[in-house]
This record gives structure tokens, C-alpha cells and sequence, in this order.
């Protein structure tokens, strides 16, 4: 009984402790260098951890991760609006490492603001 309740307790921790690998951390992302450009969306993801956005500008697609649907939603970020093909302009930082990834601190959508952060 005492190897099921360890083997079951170690299971559990990997688990929870492997979610952790998975998820980027903000550290990752220089907030000394603001990137604020307008595109288009190419594609769009509206699932946790973040939403996702595809964002091409110019000749450049940008990886752009928003915040949690949660807060976005309560934010009133207009999920229909981040549809393929429409416009945003978006304020964020650049990945320290991956090229042409950002994280978002706001969207403006149809030239509303929506604060991620």
C-alpha cells in the first residue's frame, strides 16, 4: 500500500511539474525594446494558456502571444474581431531568443485599446 501511495505521489508531481516546462516564462522576453507595429492577422488561436496570434507585417510574420482568454475576455477584447484578415496594431516585447516571437502588453483593435497586462 505504501509503494501505490509513493508511486501515485510521484506521478502527480511529474505531472504538475512537467505543465511548468511547457509554459514560457515573461523573463524570457526583452521589455527593453517596445515593438509597435500594425499587420495583419494571419491565423488565430483562442486557447490557455494564452491566445495566439499569427501577425504578418510587411514581408514578417510575427508569433504574438496575448493574454490568458480569461483576462481577454474580461478585458472585452472582441474575440470575433482578431479574425484572419483583419488589422491590429500591437505593443509588446521581442522573445530574447526566438526571432520574430513577441509578447503583447495591449491590442488595439477597430483603434480601441485593450490592456493585456
Amino acid at each position: 500500500m505504501v509503494l501505490l501511495r509513493n508511486s501515485f505521489a510521484a506521478f502527480i508531481f511529474l505531472v504538475l511539474t512537467s505543465f511548468t516546462l511547457f509554459h514560457h516564462g515573461w523573463a524570457d522576453y526583452d521589455q527593453t525594446k517596445v515593438l509597435d507595429y500594425t499587420g495583419t492577422i494571419e491565423e488565430f488561436t483562442y486557447e490557455n494558456p494564452h491566445a495566439l496570434a499569427k501577425v504578418k507585417q510587411h514581408d514578417k510574420v510575427w508569433t504574438v502571444y496575448l493574454a490568458p482568454t480569461s483576462r481577454m475576455e474580461s478585458r472585452g477584447v472582441p474575440k470575433a474581431k482578431l479574425a484572419k484578415g483583419n488589422t491590429v496594431r500591437v505593443v509588446g516585447y521581442p522573445h530574447k531568443e526566438v526571432a520574430d516571437e513577441m509578447r503583447a502588453e495591449r491590442i488595439f483593435v477597430d483603434g480601441k485599446k485593450f490592456e493585456l497586462r
